[in-house]
């Protein structure tokens, strides 16, 4: 499974870059918000960080604004990907990206025909929302199963991107259901690696280190 950072915080990218734990990085309007910095600078240096699919979105909710913005954002830098929402305006904008070879990813999807629309429309990437669908009482990683298996039987190129990750059982559960990617926030991807018994085991291990001869260890 791929990982994605979802953040627009651009040292909290570095970080993960540097440790070579993501293949990619999704942004939102409120993402860039968020960081009070104008929105060309932040998307550039992202794409100077990260060698891999940058998602940008769009804002317009017509057709000639989405391909305006389309063809603005992928002339960016080669990585980007761009973000549209899921209507009919959005499908249409997806098509015509599709046949002018612009990347999209397809956001804000919660049911598997809303996932088959965006993949026959030529998504490259299809993005449901998991968190989002638990918060209405639907399991989402069951729904993200679905189109995993819509895809799979169908042949579709698109790749399930799961968003709205909480923490690190819904990248279990992703990853269990087939998801080929998982667009993760800072600290769940921090989460990753924590256990308590991992913990402990650390500790012991320094405790039992400071009373074992050293003798032929490196310093």
């Amino acid at each position: 499974m791929k990982f994605f950072l979802d953040t627009a915080d651009v040292a909290e990218i570095r970080h993960a870059a540097a440790l070579g734990l993501i293949d990619g990085v999704t942004t939102n309007p409120s993402l860039i918000a968020r960081t009070g910095r104008s929105f060309g600078e932040v998307i550039r240096e992202i794409c100077d960080v990260v060698d891999g699919p940058v998602s940008a979105e769009t804002v317009s909710r017509d057709y000639a604004g989405i391909m305006r913005e389309a063809h603005h954002l992928a002339k960016i830098h080669k990585n980007i990907v761009v973000k549209i929402p899921i209507f009919d305006e959005g499908l249409q904008a997806v098509r015509r990206c599709a046949a002018e070879g612009i990347h999209t990813n397809v956001t804000l999807i919660f049911s598997p025909n809303q996932a088959l629309l965006a993949a026959k429309a030529g998504a490259t990437f299809v993005s449901p929302f998991a968190g989002r669908l638990d918060d209405t009482g639907i399991v989402g990683t069951q729904v993200i199963r679905q189109m995993v298996d819509i895809f799979r039987t169908y042949a579709f190129k698109s790749e399930v991107l799961v968003a709205s990750i909480r923490d690190p059982l819904h990248v279990t559960e992703a990853a269990l259901a087939g998801a080929h990617i998982c667009t993760i926030p800072p600290a769940v991807l921090k989460a990753l690696s924590k256990h308590p018994l991992t913990d402990i085991g650390l500790e012991k291990f320094l405790a039992d280190w400071k009373t074992a001869k050293k003798d032929g260890f490196p310093v």
